[in-house]
């Protein structure tokens, strides 16, 4: 169960990464009630994203990296990207589904690509980290998230 949960929520952030790209299409072409659907299903998505990931992590403890040592600084600073993006796209997020929600549409597209191209950047750093602790560098163990990070389960 450990191994397919990753496999799963990642797939989540896939499906959210393409309901952002198609919401954004479904605007320009003047759909809003379609756009306004679709973004909620792609919020929808990541939340659901993010409930696997934290259960997860609180279950079975966090995925060392597998890799050698020689790469092993370089996943950590690209993890790092990635985590910093996260955080970032959803506050983003958070802020423009509420401004599109409370029809704040002025406020709303001024931060709405900027926050859809960090995502699209977001989910595929997290597909880069789930192949690269999955697929490249497999390990059959977790750990807590400390030592994943810290490389001290070895």
């Amino acid at each position: 169960m450990s191994q397919i949960l990753p496999l799963i929520s990642t797939s989540f952030i896939v499906i959210s990464a393409i309901l952002v790209a198609i919401g954004w299409r479904l605007i320009v072409l003047g759909k809003r009630e379609a756009h306004q659907r679709t973004m909620m299903f792609a919020a929808a998505a990541a939340i659901i994203f993010f409930i696997i990931y934290l259960t997860r992590t609180a279950v079975f403890g966090s995925t060392p990296f597998g890799g050698p040592d020689s790469v092993k600084p370089f996943y950590l600073v690209f993890l790092l990207f990635h985590i910093v993006l996260a955080m970032v796209s959803a506050v983003m997020g958070i802020v423009t589904l509420t401004l599109g929600y409370k029809k704040k549409y002025f406020k709303h597209k001024k931060i709405d690509r900027p926050m859809a191209i960090i995502w699209f950047i977001t989910a595929i750093t997290g597909v880069t980290v789930y192949v690269l602790l999955y697929v490249a560098y497999p390990v059959q163990d977790t750990t807590n998230l400390w030592d994943a990070i810290f490389g001290l389960h070895r």
